[in-house]
C-alpha cells in the first residue's frame, strides 16, 4: 500500500495506516504528521520524508524505516519492533523505551535514551552513527547506548552531563578521549568481551547504511556503567 501524505493531517494518516490490512506500507511527502505507526504491531513502514513528534511511540512489533529526519521523541515507551533512521533525530529519542531498537545513522538531539529501562528477555538499544546531545541516557536503568561519532573526529562524540543519574545499563561510545561524566558513571576501556555483546547490532546497524563492520569493530570504545556507589540505584532499586 502506497500513502501519499502531502494533503493528510496527522488524524487521517494515522487511520489509513491502521485500517490497512496490508503489512508492507509505503508513506510519501511527509511532512510533520505526528504520532505516526504508534502501538503498531506487524506492519513494516517505510516513510519518506519528515515524520513529526512521537513517530513510534508504544511499537510493539514490525519495523519502521525513514527516509529523511525525524523530529522529537521517536520510539517513545517503545516495546518492541525497529526503527532505522537514515538521517538525523530531535530530542528524547528513544525516551523510556523498554524493548526493541532504533538506529540513527546521524546525529540525536538531547535526552536521547533518558529511563531506558530492561525487563527480563527484553533489552532496548539505541544506536546512533553521529553524535548526541546533552544528557544522554539520563536515569538509563537498562539497555544499550552505542554512539559511534563516524562523522567525528575521535573526540567525545556525545556533549555534557552523559549519563547523569544512570543506575543501570551501558553506554559505548567510539572515541579517544573521554567527556567530562557525572559521579554515577565508572567509565573503562571496552573490553574484548564488552565489544563482544554488541556485534551483532553493530553488524546490522552497519548492514543498514552500508558501512564497513570490519573497520569499525577494530576501532577504540568506552564502556560506561553505573557506579555501585551511585544514591540512583538505591532510589530504584529494592535493597
Amino acid at each position: 500500500m502506497i500513502i501519499d501524505a502531502m494533503d493528510l493531517n496527522y488524524q487521517e494518516l494515522n487511520r489509513q495506516i491502521g485500517c490497512s490490512p496490508e503489512p508492507n506500507i509505503i508513506i510519501k511527502h511527509c511532512n510533520g504528521q505526528r504520532y505516526i505507526a504508534n502501538g503498531q504491531k506487524e506492519k513494516d513502514i517505510t516513510i519518506y520524508g519528515t515524520p513529526g513528534n512521537a513517530l513510534g511511540a508504544y511499537l510493539c512489533g514490525g519495523r519502521i524505516t525513514v527516509y529523511g529526519n525525524v523530529q522529537e521523541a521517536t520510539g517513545d515507551t517503545m516495546d518492541n519492533g525497529t526503527i532505522c533512521i537514515h538521517g538525523n533525530a530531535g530530542d528524547g529519542t528513544g525516551y523510556a523505551m523498554r524493548g526493541g531498537k532504533i538506529f540513527v545513522r546521524g546525529n540525536i538531539g538531547y535526552r536521547a535514551g533518558i529511563h531506558m529501562k530492561a525487563y527480563r528477555d527484553k533489552s532496548p538499544v539505541l544506536v546512533v552513527g553521529g553524535s548526541a546531545g546533552s544528557f544522554l541516557g539520563e536515569y538509563q536503568a537498562g539497555g544499550s547506548i552505542i554512539v559511534l561519532g563516524l562523522d567525528g573526529d575521535g573526540r567525545p562524540p556525545v556533549a555534557n552531563f552523559c549519563g547523569t543519574g544512570m543506575h543501570g545499563g551501558k553506554i559505548y561510545l567510539r572515541c579517544r578521549e573521554l567527556p567530562s561524566l557525572p559521579p554515577q558513571i565508572i567509565a573503562q576501556e571496552a573490553t574484548k568481551q564488552d565489544l563482544y555483546e554488541i556485534i551483532p547490532v553493530l553488524e546490522e546497524f552497519c548492514k543498514e547504511f552500508d558501512l564497513d563492520y570490519g573497520s569499525l569493530r577494530r576501532d577504540h570504545f568506552f564502556v560506561l556503567c553505573p557506579n555501585s556507589k551511585s544514591p540512583y540505584r538505591q532510589m530504584y532499586t529494592p535493597n
